[in-house]
């Protein structure tokens, strides 16, 4: 057998120790909130019922649905406890391949990337949630009587979480770019105009079809950009000071 021939199988093997770890994480977390997961669900659940009208309930059109629905629920609560363990477990599997200064990114990068993601969601639950449904509330005509489906609503949820982690996380996507001389600094500001538009497509394409919760998406984004920005220069000047002369 050739020596890339073991390389890869080495890897190979890496890779899904990583992932069962990875998986494993998130399966103790699971099995420890199953006990609760109604509760969960009530929980997640709370933005919309402060918006339906007094003594309506959401409904389960499936026969399992009122099951599997808190359990699935309370598995995405079990991933973000486990996020911090699943980040390390994909750092670990790249850093062999990085160099020294490289690697001491890793804690701070897995810090930052754990709390952006948290922020996104807290910033959706909080603040996106109750102003999206305050608003289809008033618009709803009044010979309505909103049911929510408790599976698509858990649907939506889960969208606009994911949108809004994942787009919280642009300061370390650009500050990484940076640091590892993927784009330029001077580049990053230059397309600043476009990374404005693409903010507003991307908000356009994730969040629903209103005005409010594409804002809600965009502005952040954009502002996060800038502060990846503002981060980006210090890793640049710091990166000078560390030449030696």
């Amino acid at each position: 057998m050739s020596e890339l021939q073991e390389g890869l199988i080495s890897h190979l093997i890496e890779l899904r120790g990583r992932l069962m770890k990875a998986l494993g994480s998130v399966l103790v977390a699971f099995l420890c909130l199953m006990p609760w997961a109604g509760r969960i669900y009530d929980l997640i659940a709370q933005p919309m019922m402060a918006n339906l009208p007094a003594g309506t309930k959401m409904i389960a059109t499936g026969v399992i649905t009122p099951f599997l629905v808190p359990l699935k629920v309370t598995l995405l609560a079990a991933f973000i406890i486990a996020l911090p363990i699943v980040l390390y477990q994909a750092w670990a599997f790249v850093a062999p391949g990085l160099y020294a200064h490289e690697k001491r990114f890793v804690l701070p990068v897995i810090v930052a990337t754990t709390l952006l993601f948290l922020l996104g969601m807290a910033f959706c639950y909080f603040f996106v949630f109750g102003t999206i449904f305050k608003f289809i509330a008033e618009v709803a005509p009044g010979s309505i009587t909103p049911a929510p489906d408790i599976e698509q609503y858990l649907s939506f949820v889960m969208t606009m979480f994911l949108a809004f982690g994942t787009t919280f996380e642009v300061p370390v996507v650009v500050v990484l770019l940076v640091k590892f001389g993927i784009v330029s600094l001077e580049k990053l500001r230059d397309i600043r105009p476009y990374a404005i538009v693409g903010a507003f497509i991307v908000a356009a394409v994730v969040t629903p079809p209103d005005v409010t919760s594409q804002i809600l998406l965009a502005v952040p984004m954009c502002l996060l950009y800038e502060l990846g920005l503002l981060l980006a220069r210090f890793v640049t000047v710091q990166e000078k000071t560390d030449q030696p002369s």
